[in-house]
């Protein structure tokens, strides 16, 4: 196992109403943000930098950095309004993260907000739920009201001169919209569709104004790092992947849901921890980051979860969606039904995306249905790489990546589609 660690991100998860303003100030909560207010936004964005956090929605860019992006003031003003958007749009298949977060402590998540838009310069916060998250979404809202009638949301927030209001906004139930910009289409009131870029949401983001996005998980880990330090936050996880993780395991486990870890611990750790195989049956495949991240085999078991393991071993950490595969599992299906789910979320805007996962999906349904030939997988990798690189956003690369993989690890399988089907097609000759 991994150096165990006392719960940072989950340790008030268990405790009676949780949720509760009440519960949160109890458990040393918006004390971070007292102490935040004290220094300047200088000051924090360079301990969020020295901390080492990175963005958990996928994609690691350095926190820190990423709040630096975000224009200074020019003789004590900025020209147009800052603008911090929380993206809780947890459409990943696999991905069951955030949700729990913030229906069980949605004021980490609220207290991350008002440091994070202090460090900015940013008086107006807006937090991007999932249109179908029902309960995280009236949850957060509740909390957002208990917070304003604390005083600490609203205007001078603790005598500081400090303003800050937050926006819970409810999104229109896309896939599309966990792409940042197409995420802030959605929230202007258009068509969630992925943006240009340049110019970037640091530039020209929300209603053209300098924007800065992140992840709930991103957000809700620095009033940790206020109160612990960047040292502290530094001696868990590895050293360039720091800090703890959330990791949200489901499949063919034995008690599959969210296990908070270090950075870097291995899929082996990771099934101690949740009772192991499910009756039993050995592991055959599982992706580290959802679905659209490339699948590993058994022989990947202690390849450490963390940006720079995942990404030396062929795939990525993505939003560590452990999926966990049993042998009684066929790849073809499984690999057909993600695919089915590219091609359904696809936002059609760029051609490679739009068409490739059409015909992705047909010809997996063909195979898995044993209408399939061997020049199928030649035509289905032919397609990926026409995609991979070439579509508007990361989903087209996202919507190949289980069929890559799943061909490199288990082209057998594939092609005992093709033969049982040739065997069909001779029998039915004869």
């Amino acid at each position: 196992m991994a150096d165990p660690i006392t719960p940072v991100l989950t340790k008030r998860w268990l405790s009676p109403n949780s949720w509760r303003l009440s519960t949160y100030e109890q458990l040393e909560g918006y004390t971070a943000l007292r102490k935040a207010l004290s220094g300047t936004p200088e000051q924090l964005v360079q301990l969020v930098k020295d901390s080492g956090l990175r963005g958990r929605g996928g994609a690691g860019f350095p926190a820190g950095v990423k709040w630096s992006f975000m224009p200074p003031n020019v003789n004590g003003r900025t020209a147009k309004p800052h603008y911090l958007v929380i993206n809780a749009d947890e459409g990943e298949p696999g991905t069951c993260k955030d949700i729990p977060l913030m229906m069980a402590d949605p004021h980490s998540l609220i207290e991350g907000c008002i440091i994070a838009a202090y460090a900015m310069r940013s008086h107006h916060c807006f937090i991007y739920v999932r249109g179908e998250a029902l309960h995280p979404y009236r949850r957060l809202n509740a909390a957002v009201r208990e917070a304003y009638r604390a005083g600490y949301l609203g205007k001078d927030i603790l005598g500081s001169g400090f303003d800050l209001d937050i926006t819970v906004h409810a999104g229109a139930g896309a896939y599309i919209c966990g792409e940042e910009t197409a995420l802030l289409d959605s929230l202007e009131g258009r068509r969630g569709q992925p943006r240009l870029k340049p110019p970037f949401p640091a530039a020209a983001g929300l209603y053209a104004a300098p924007t800065t996005v992140n992840n709930v998980e991103t957000i809700a880990s620095v009033p940790f790092i206020v109160n612990g330090g960047a040292d502290w936050f530094r001696k868990m996880g590895r050293e360039k992947s720091p800090g703890p993780k959330i990791y949200s395991i489901s499949g063919h486990v034995e008690r599959p849901g969210q296990y908070e870890a270090p950075l870097g611990t291995t899929l082996r750790e990771l099934l101690e921890l949740c009772g192991g195989m499910k009756d039993g049956i050995p592991l055959k495949f599982w992706t580290p980051g959802g679905s659209s991240t490339p699948m590993f085999t058994a022989e990947h078991l202690d390849i450490p979860l963390d940006f720079e393991g995942a990404a030396e071993a062929g795939s990525m950490l993505g939003t560590t969606a452990v999926q966990v595969f049993n042998e009684t599992v066929s790849v073809p299906w499984a690999v057909m039904k993600w695919t089915q789910f590219y091609e359904h979320e696809s936002c059609g805007k760029c051609t490679p995306c739009r068409e490739g996962t059409y015909w992705l999906a047909q010809i997996l349904e063909r195979m898995v249905d044993g209408r399939g030939t061997a020049e199928d997988i030649d035509t289905l990798l032919d397609v990926c790489d026409n995609i991979l690189g070439r579509s508007f956003c990361a989903l087209g690369d996202g919507a190949v990546s289980p069929i890559t993989s799943g061909i490199k690890y288990f082209r057998d399988e594939f092609l005992a589609l093709c033969e049982s089907n040739k065997r069909e097609l001779v029998g039915a000759q004869a």
